[in-house]
């Protein structure tokens, strides 16, 4: 996480430099992305997530691997990644931007990681732990990439299309959720203890665990759908607009498709 936190300060101190300044708001948010990071690995949450509550364990993942990776990614961009993107193998994986690639990858780790056997293990063993983190963290840049194009994604998959995906990704999460929430028994022998911590039994905290997945997911698909409408509302608008002006229309739907519709303009 420092790594990470001190190359983008020198690139955007890099960018700036060079007179193209990276936005405030993309800052901000990478910062906020690096601090829910830290409060996942480095607050009481971890502690008491490992061996004690489920619900915390789950407050942790969901820490991981949907907010964090969602605020990092807000926070990139073209000129920030160039040194990146020229590397080959950074090339090859504009794949994973592909919603047909992202949705699976991430629902497989998403249901693979919660099976009893492997999320036992994970408490059990800190080499697997650590590489479940990992995966949550990377299925959660990849589930958000289509969505955010840091790396572009298909041409069809515009503003419409995210709005589908945004609800897919939540019916999967949900499932999943509700699974926790009522089901009668409970799954991980872990949290099982004898004595109820704080007064919450394993069964109870299991149903909050399906809860904290879910009030999260619903809080970020709220904000995700909003932004999605507001977006598709401006883009008819816009394509109406270069339309009346006598524009090929296959022209203009790519040039906002791509958030390129003033180049297309040109001046009014």
């Amino acid at each position: 996480m420092a790594v990470a936190a001190v190359a983008y300060a020198v690139r955007a101190r890099t960018l700036r430099r060079r007179g193209t300044p990276l936005p405030l708001w993309r800052v901000l948010l990478f910062a906020l992305g690096i601090a829910l990071l830290v409060l996942a690995f480095a607050s009481p949450i971890a502690a008491i997530g490992e061996q004690e509550l489920f619900s915390f364990h789950m407050l942790q993942h969901v820490l991981i691997g949907d907010l964090a990776p969602l605020c990092i990614l807000g926070g990139l961009s073209g000129p920030l990644l160039r040194p990146l993107l020229a590397l080959r193998p950074v090339e090859r994986l504009r794949v994973l931007a592909n919603p047909a690639v992202a949705l699976p990858l991430w629902a497989a780790n998403l249901y693979l990681w919660h099976l009893p056997v492997l999320y036992e293990a994970a408490v059990a063993h800190s080499a697997v732990h650590a590489l479940e983190h990992v995966c949550f963290f990377s299925a959660g840049v990849i589930v958000w990439l289509p969505v955010l194009e840091t790396l572009p994604a298909p041409e069809w998959f515009g503003t419409g299309p995210k709005l589908a995906y945004i609800a897919a990704v939540r019916v999967v999460e949900t499932v999943l959720g509700n699974v926790f929430l009522w089901s009668g028994t409970v799954f991980y022998g872990v949290y099982a203890h004898p004595p109820e911590l704080w007064g919450v039994s394993p069964l109870r905290d299991q149903g909050l665990a399906g809860a904290v997945m879910m009030l999260e997911g619903s809080l970020v698909t709220i904000v995700a759908l909003a932004w999605l409408f507001l977006r598709l509302a401006r883009e008819g608008e816009l394509r109406q607009e270069l339309l009346e002006r006598g524009l090929d229309p296959r022209a203009v739907r790519r040039a906002v498709r791509y958030g390129r519709a003033q180049e297309l303009a040109g001046p009014r």
